[in-house]
């Protein structure tokens, strides 16, 4: 799942698996030529507590698809829900969405392992007929939530592959560090810095 959680700097000998990471890692260079307002590390830290705001209220589509409430959704769960839902998704891309999604391997998607697969529903449904999916989920009310985590992912994103390396995530908070330092010092010593 490197478009969303990245892959270590060799991600390049690496082959694209299934054809649901394919379709992220497009997602995200497509978002990535339009850009991000996001300008910094500290940006993205001072949107922390809204968007831990926004995930609580992720909790209630969470427990609708948790058919049995054992806090896990299944496979099962997962494919009935989307058909509740009308939505129309291959047995394949279900599996490679639900194994990209259950990031622990336990066989069942945790609440945060959830949150990931609203955000790559999401993603994945950037087009105008894709609405009534967005809206049957409940994701309107978290769309602004969803974008500053792409938007975010397109910052920290510095070769704009649609992957986050261990190296990108370093150089935004070391960049990050140096420029909080540095205003630091300007406002204690003025401009003579």
């Amino acid at each position: 799942m490197g478009g969303v959680f990245g892959r270590h700097d060799s991600h390049k000998r690496w082959i694209y698996g299934t054809k649901i990471e394919n379709k992220i890692v497009e997602a995200m260079q497509k978002r990535e030529s339009k850009g991000s307002s996001v300008k910094s590390f500290n940006t993205i830290i001072l949107k922390f507590p809204k968007i831990d705001e926004s995930f609580r209220k992720c909790k209630a589509i969470f427990e609708q698809f948790d058919e049995d409430s054992n806090g896990v959704i299944d496979r099962e769960e997962l494919k009935n829900s989307f058909s509740k839902l009308e939505i129309s998704i291959t047995e394949e891309d279900l599996n490679d969405l639900f194994e990209a999604c259950d990031v622990n391997e336990h066989m069942g998607m945790k609440f945060s392992e959830f949150i990931v697969l609203l955000c790559l529903v999401y993603l994945l449904t950037d087009d105008p007929a894709a609405l009534h999916i967005k809206s049957q989920i409940g994701l309107p009310d978290l769309e602004a939530t969803f974008e500053t985590l792409v938007d975010a992912f397109v910052f920290l994103d510095k070769n704009k592959d649609g992957y986050v390396s261990k190296s990108e995530m370093i150089e935004a908070v070391n960049e990050s560090r140096e420029r909080s330092s540095e205003r630091i010092a300007i406002k204690r010593f003025g401009s003579q810095v």
